[in-house]
Parts: structure tokens; C-alpha cells; sequence
């Protein structure tokens, strides 16, 4: 088998393929193993997001007010020392995976000559052939780059890979596009006391999470001095002597000293030569695979990870590699589960699993829901927190959780007790009757339920319930 990427997706089919006693060959273009989500994704922008909430003191801030800081001149080099050696780390940890399961690995840029044979140049021009009964293609995705944004190589107008090497902090900042990278980026900017505009053609932002948190996550980016520039298409933006200018509809300018460009990306398909082995791409040069399989529509070659599209998340990228490259090889997979958690690293972060109210009403199912304040926790007054919410949808016919979401510190740990309870039918007693640590933040869990519990009839049994 031939892996075509060492990201999630790629590293966990190659080395599901070798323990299954296959020959195994990566081909990795990068510098070095692990893909965009180790070099210029998800592990490098988490690594950015605890370093700036360390270095700001962001989460003392509810002690010792918003000037409060831990390094008064956070520079772009403290920054990035962290980031380095954080990847340093990992680079090694799949490099060592990668020897102990005897997965080979070439490094160059791979292309297809046939539906069984690819050619590999390398970076001295050298041309490797190989031969492979089964393909993954699972080579990530590319920053979107439309021609009427001037970006100038890094140094004021950045995409989101060139963001990682900014040269300095500025001191402000407007981000295009407000989905999850775009998102992630203006709240870490934002926690770094950077002036940020965020900019979104639409009227709103993260429309598959639940609107309630949404609209509690607004509030908290409003009150802290974020500008919102919704509902406006960009018309133009140009390079000036002390930064940018961006142009919306309606003759509105947004100044600012850098520019980030975050509305979209694209798969990284283009010089793969996918003709030569039957296969098309969409217009963000993404390919269609059956969601069961992760087949194309070429039988032997698999494709996985953000290439295929939604939901583009590490997690779930490493579970269609494994999937594919047991279906490549004739082995049963077990299925991943239905629900998977969903988190963004924004600060604050949010993290959901299940269904969202909005999806609850759409599907007519009678429900009630329970919140919980983290103030309201012992531990929340503790670690400073007045804000941060979890919110729970359960079914008033069967008592079982339909959706848990969180915003607030730690979300994106907490989601996991709600995917637990969620994947294995549990009902609101679970979280009743159970004993949580305490001072904890997962008893906001337990108020949650509760909440629920007085406005759905205290005292029914769920075996009534279901019975009846």
C-alpha cells in the first residue's frame, strides 16, 4: 500500500496497514513527517494558543483584572519558541512509530502515471517509480489564495500558514473569514490585547454549533473589545504605508497594521496528476469518497483526512485512515461511533457533540434542556471563571442525552463525559444520580442535569417513561 501523506489520516493507515503485515510506503512532500497538521495546523496553532493564554496571563485575568500579564512585551520569538519545539517533539514520535511498525517512508512530491504506479521527484530532481496494489491519497489542504488579496510573502498579509511566522506582534489586526481557523486566530490575537476586526460575509459565524452557545461565545468576544464586521462582502483590500485597508460593501474601511486571510482552503491535489488514474476533483480540488469505505471512485484508491471535506478534523481524520486502510486489505474495521465530539480552539474554546437545539426542532423530537454557569461551580470561582456555559438537550420521551456544548475553559476535555453518556444511550439520571469530584468543573454536568430534571418532571423513572 502506498500512503500518499503522513498527516492524521495518512499516519494511521500506514501504520494499520503494517500491523496488518503489509509493505507499507509513505510519501510525505514536507520536510519533515506529519503533514499540515503537525507543521502548519492544528498541533502549531494549539501550541500558539496555550503560549499566548500563558504568557498574557489570560486566565488570571479573572483575579487580577485585564491588565494583568505575566510578560509585560510578548514578542513574536517568544511565540514561536514553544511552537518549536513542541513540533520538534512530535516529528520524533512519528518518526519513531513510523520505525517500529517498519513503515517506509520517501520524501518528495508524488504523481500518479497510472492507476497502479506513481512517480516520486525529489529535491534534487531525482525521479523514484513505484507500484502499489492499493492507494490512500491523503495529502491535506492548502491555504485558499483568491488574486484580489495581495499577499506579500509575510509580511503584512498572511494566509493561515504564513501566519505561524509573522515577524512581529502587531498591534492590530483584521482577520477575512470566520470559520474555524479564521475564528481560532482572532480570539488568540485578541487574548494578546491585539486590536482584531474579524470580517464575515455572512451574518454570522459557526452556524453548525448549537445558536444559544453561539450566542453566549459572542457576547464574550463583544465584551472584550473584538470588532465584528458581519453581513458585508469585501470589495477590496490594499497594502498602505502603515499596513492594510480593507474595503467592504457599502464603502466601509477597516485599517489595520496586519491582514489575515482565513476563507477557506483547498485540497492539495493539483499536482498529483489524478487523470492518470481516472479521478476528479471538485472546485476546491477535494475528492468524493463512499463515507462507508472512503473509496473513490477509482476501487483501489482510498482517499482520507481533509481532502475529502467536512468535518476536517484530526480526530476524525485518523479514523477514516484506519477504516480505509482495513478495507484496502480485505479486514473488517469496526465502525467509529455515531457521534464524535467537535472542538475549536478559540479562546474561549467550544467544543459539541450530538445534535444542536436548532437540530432537535427541525427532527420534531420533544425535548428539554439544562445549563450550567461555570460560576456556578466551586471551581469555577477558583480558577477565576465568569464565564462559560454547558448546555444539555435531552429527549422528554426517553430521558437520553441528545446533545451536550460547551464554551468556556477546558471544553474541549469536559465534551467527552456528554460523547461517553452520548454513544452509550445514557439518560439524565446518569448525570443525577452519579458522584463527580468536587471542586470540579464536570459537576457543571450534574447542575446542568438538574436544571433539566425540575422542568421535566422530577421523579419519573425512566423505566415508566420508557414503558409507557
Amino acid at each position: 500500500m502506498i500512503v500518499i501523506g503522513s498527516g492524521p489520516a495518512g499516519r494511521r493507515a500506514a501504520i494499520q496497514a503494517a500491523k496488518l503485515g503489509k509493505d507499507v510506503l509513505v510519501v510525505e512532500r514536507g520536510g519533515r513527517v506529519g503533514g499540515v497538521s503537525v507543521h502548519t495546523g492544528t498541533i502549531p496553532s494549539k501550541t500558539l494558543r496555550e503560549t499566548a493564554l500563558n504568557l498574557s496571563g489570560w486566565r488570571e485575568r479573572g483575579f487580577y483584572g485585564r491588565s494583568y500579564r505575566v510578560k509585560q512585551d510578548i514578542t513574536a520569538d517568544d511565540l514561536r519558541r514553544r511552537l518549536h519545539l513542541t513540533l520538534g517533539h512530535e516529528v520524533e514520535v512519528l518518526e519513531h512509530q513510523f520505525a517500529r511498525n517498519q513503515v517506509s517512508t520517501v520524501r518528495g512530491e508524488a504523481r500518479f502515471t497510472d492507476p497502479h504506479s506513481i512517480v516520486v521527484t525529489g529535491d534534487e530532481g531525482e525521479l523514484l517509480t513505484f507500484t502499489a496494489d492499493s492507494f490512500l491519497i491523503a495529502v491535506g489542504t492548502i491555504p485558499f489564495r483568491p488574486n484580489y488579496i495581495p499577499f506579500d510573502g509575510g509580511v503584512s498579509v498572511f494566509d493561515s500558514d504564513e501566519i505561524l511566522d509573522l515577524p512581529d506582534l502587531p498591534r492590530s489586526i483584521a482577520v477575512i473569514g470566520a470559520g474555524v481557523i479564521g475564528v481560532e486566530y482572532a480570539t488568540i490575537f485578541s487574548a494578546l490585547d491585539v486590536h482584531v476586526t474579524l470580517i464575515e460575509p455572512r451574518n454570522s459565524m459557526l452556524d453548525f454549533i448549537d445558536h444559544e452557545l453561539m450566542e453566549d461565545f459572542t457576547y464574550q468576544l463583544r465584551d472584550r473589545g473584538m470588532a465584528m464586521r458581519f453581513g458585508k462582502k469585501v470589495e477590496s483590500v490594499a497594502r498602505t504605508d502603515k499596513g492594510c485597508e480593507v474595503t467592504l460593501e457599502g464603502g466601509r474601511k477597516v485599517r489595520s497594521e496586519m491582514l489575515l486571510f482565513a476563507a477557506g482552503r483547498m485540497g492539495a491535489t493539483a499536482k498529483l496528476g489524478l487523470d492518470a488514474c481516472g479521478l476528479e476533483v471538485d472546485h476546491r480540488g477535494r475528492l468524493k469518497v463512499d463515507p462507508e469505505t472512503l473509496q473513490t471512485s477509482v476501487a483501489h484508491v482510498y482517499a482520507a483526512g481533509d481532502v475529502i471535506g467536512f468535518p476536517s478534523l484530526a480526530s476524525t481524520s485518523m479514523e477514516q485512515g484506519r477504516i480505509a486502510a482495513c478495507h484496502a486489505l480485505g479486514v473488517a474495521a469496526h465502525e467509529p461511533p455515531e457521534f464524535f465530539p467537535y472542538g475549536i480552539y478559540a479562546v474561549p474554546e467550544i467544543s459539541t457533540v450530538g445534535m444542536t437545539e436548532e437540530e432537535v426542532v427541525e427532527r420534531g423530537i420533544p425535548y428539554e434542556s439544562g445549563i450550567a454557569r461555570f460560576r456556578e461551580t466551586s471551581r469555577g470561582h477558583i480558577m477565576g471563571l465568569d464565564k462559560g456555559m454547558l448546555k444539555m438537550l435531552f429527549s422528554l420521551k426517553t430521558r437520553r442525552l441528545l446533545g451536550c456544548h460547551i464554551v468556556g475553559e477546558g471544553a474541549t476535555e469536559l465534551i467527552h463525559i456528554g460523547q461517553a453518556v452520548l454513544n452509550l444511550k445514557g439518560t439524565l439520571d446518569y448525570f443525577v444520580e452519579n458522584t463527580f469530584n468536587y471542586p470540579t468543573l464536570a459537576e457543571a454536568y450534574k447542575i446542568a442535569a438538574l436544571d433539566a430534571w425540575n422542568r421535566m418532571g422530577a421523579g419519573v423513572p425512566v423505566a415508566q417513561v420508557t414503558d409507557g
